[in-house]
This record gives C-alpha cells, sequence and structure tokens, in this order.
C-alpha cells in the first residue's frame, strides 16, 4: 500500500520548468529520502503534496485520496523555512500546534518531546531565547507530536550540529517504526544512503532515481575502488584504467573503467607506495550523485549537445 501516489505531475512557473511529468509511489512506513542540487524541484514536488502548490498537470493521492481538510491532520510538514512565533513560550507554543492537528493527550505528548528532546528546562522560556539548534528541535517537535500517520521533513537536518541531527535521526527512526511513513529531503548523502528505506533524485525537474539504495547502486556495479596509502593522493595519478579519483583527505576513491582489473590497478599503486587498505565497494550514493548532477556530468552534457548539433549541421549539408 502507497501512503503517496504522484502520477505525472509537472509544475511550472513562468517559463520555468519546476517538475517535469514526475510518477512517484511511497510505500507506507518507509522512510524516503529526497535528494537533488539546489533547484532540483525537490521544495516544489514537497510544496505539491501539501497542497501549497498546485500541479498544472497530473494527480496527487495521499492515504489513496485527493488532499482535503480531513487528510491534512494525518499530515505533519516542517518546511524549509522555519517558522515559529517567537514571542511565544516554548510549552504553549507547541501546545497551540497541537491543538490545531486536533491532537489527543497534547499536553502529555508536548512533555514527553520536550525531555525526549533535551528541551524541558526551555519549556516557559520564550523561543526568541532559544539557539538555532534548539528552535530547530521544537520546530521539529510541532511537527510529530499529534502523532501523524505522514511527516514530510524538508531539510531537517541543514544547520544541526551532530549531537542534535543525531537526536533528530532517532526520533524519526522511532516514528517509523510507530508504523508512520516519513518523507524528508536532504543534502547530505551519507544520512540518505544510512536511513532511507528508499532514495529518489530529481534533477532540472525529472526522476533520474529512485529505489533501494542497493537497486541504485547495483546499476552502477562494482566499478569503485576504495584505498589508503601512506602517500595519499600523489601515489594515485595518472594510473592506467582509473578515470576518476576522488580524494577525502586520509581515503580515495577510485573509479575505474570497465575493462580494468582492480588487481591490476592494485599492483600498480603498491609499486608507488605502501598500501593500508584497498577495498572493491559498490559506488556511494554521494558518487552517484556527482556522475549525475556535479561539473563532470554537465562536462559530459555539453559534449554531447555539441556532438549532437555537429551531426545536425553535417545532416543538413
Amino acid at each position: 500500500m502507497y501512503t503517496i501516489e504522484l502520477k505525472g505531475i509537472t509544475k511550472t512557473f513562468g517559463k520555468h520548468l519546476a517538475v517535469d511529468n514526475l510518477s512517484l509511489a511511497v510505500p507506507q512506513g518507509s522512510v524516503y529520502g529526497f535528494i537533488g542540487p539546489n533547484g532540483s524541484g525537490k521544495t516544489t514536488t514537497l510544496r505539491m503534496i501539501m497542497n501549497i502548490f498546485y500541479p498544472d498537470r497530473g494527480e496527487i493521492l495521499v492515504f489513496g485520496e485527493k488532499m482535503n481538510p480531513a487528510i491534512t491532520d494525518r499530515i505533519g510538514y516542517m518546511p524549509e523555512e522555519r517558522g515559529l512565533y517567537k514571542r511565544m513560550k516554548v510549552r504553549k507554543l507547541l501546545r497551540f500546534y497541537g491543538d490545531l492537528k486536533n491532537g489527543e493527550n497534547i499536553k502529555e505528548e508536548v512533555d514527553k518531546w520536550l525531555a525526549r528532546l533535551e528541551l524541558s528546562e526551555w519549556g516557559d522560556k520564550k523561543v526568541e531565547t532559544l539557539s538555532k539548534g534548539m528552535s530547530q528541535k521544537v520546530q521539529f517537535t510541532s511537527t510529530v507530536l499529534a502523532k501523524p500517520d505522514l511527516v514530510i521533513l524538508d531539510e531537517p537536518f541543514a544547520g544541526l550540529d551532530p549531537v542534535n541531527a543525531e537526536v533528530i535521526k532517532d526520533a524519526i527512526l522511532e516514528l517509523q517504526s510507530s508504523g508512520t511513513t516519513v518523507i524528508f529531503s536532504t543534502h547530505d548523502m551519507n544520512v540518505a544512503e544510512k536511513m532511507c528505506s528508499f532514495i529518489f533524485m530529481i534533477f532540472k525537474g525529472r526522476k533520474v532515481l529512485d529505489g533501494t539504495l542497493e537497486s541504485i547502486q547495483e546499476e552502477y556495479g562494482n566499478d569503485t575502488i576504495r584505498i589508503r596509502t601512506n602517500e595519499g593522493i600523489s601515489a594515485l595519478r595518472n594510473l592506467k584504467g582509473v578515470e576518476k579519483v576522488n580524494n577525502f583527505g586520509q581515503m580515495q576513491e577510485l573509479r575505474i573503467s570497465q575493462d580494468s582489473d582492480p588487481q591490476e590497478v592494485l599492483k600498480a599503486i603498491v609499486e608507488r607506495s605502501r598500501v593500508n587498505s584497498f577495498e572493491v565497494v559498490k559506488p556511494s550514493l554521494y558518487d552517484i550523485f556527482l556522475r549525475i548532477a556535479g561539473p563532470e556530468a554537465r562536462e559530459v552534457k555539453n559534449e554531447q549537445d555539441t556532438q549532437i548539433e555537429q551531426e545536425r549541421i553535417h545532416s543538413l549539408g
């Protein structure tokens, strides 16, 4: 059963095509990650699900129905632009939001979440006195305390320090374990890779990835070598059979060509430096993201466009 179904939705703003013929199905009880570069259409898609924007074409079903007022009470939505009443006290603010969603036992739920997110001592303080991280935890609490069946979070980890990001991560997984469907957008590929049941990538308004991490990686094969050497990046320059080296400082990832033998690559590296670790792996989500949306992908696209144009001119001549 699907919590959300998008069927061929398209959205334009003037001449800008923001979302192009997008179809998507979000299984009930999953954690579904939305990834993509800035301006790719993630937030526009989330806002169409919430009926903030209306698609020009296509159909959106939530819990098997078109959006209506009764459904909105079953959804918790945290937008990218955070917004809290700064002069209200935290506990009073959260009770207000809970009552808006017709939540049950809101007083108890507010106190539970304040304790869970280590905010109890701030319950009677005004929102304007909170740090950015605390404010974000309050915003998250306002989104989930009425126990919605669907939670939509736009960049929930943006700006959080590792401690607070861990708290929110655990809370999201706890929601999933209770049967809640969670959709969140993120720029953090590590978070998406580790947390999400399914990953969806949108690029220039179009769906380019959709599936489990394993199924996405399977499309790209075992073409990546993860390696640590004494000499670091300097030992990995101009290696035969290596298409690209991604340098992470203490560790490097090598993308090898289809006809290359990883053992031959290792042999060449050993001649240059001591190898501390060597592993043939499937590409990370970060690497796949760069292949689709990074500078290298744009260069390939430009080359393809140039070749197509040259062939067109040749055919005319």
